[in-house]
């Protein structure tokens, strides 16, 4: 069995977004999408901030299999950037096959 290395959401410029107070500090994120998109999954519109205390936040899985970054479901780019979107959080990291 091998394990990967889950890579590292290395920035989050989404100020809606729960989890993000001075970086992500969710454990791991989902990537979704569709219409084009590559939404992240774990954005939550809250104005509690939440997540863990201390955080380097990861891609847990990603569901855009059109993205030449995943293979399996599972996201093999070094890192990941978040961006803010119309009605949420992008991967600014997708890139299509």
């Amino acid at each position: 069995m091998t394990t990967l290395a889950m890579p590292a959401v290395s920035e989050c410029t989404v100020d809606g977004c729960s989890y993000n107070h001075d970086g992500c500090h969710a454990f791991a994120i989902t990537v979704r999408g569709h219409d084009g998109h590559a939404d992240c999954g774990t954005f939550v519109p809250l104005t509690h901030k939440g997540g863990l205390p201390v955080a380097e936040a990861q891609v847990g899985a990603c569901l855009r299999e059109d993205c030449r970054h995943n293979e399996a479901l599972e996201c093999h780019a070094d890192a990941i950037r978040v961006g803010p979107d119309i009605d949420g959080a992008n991967c600014l990291t997708y890139s299509a096959r």
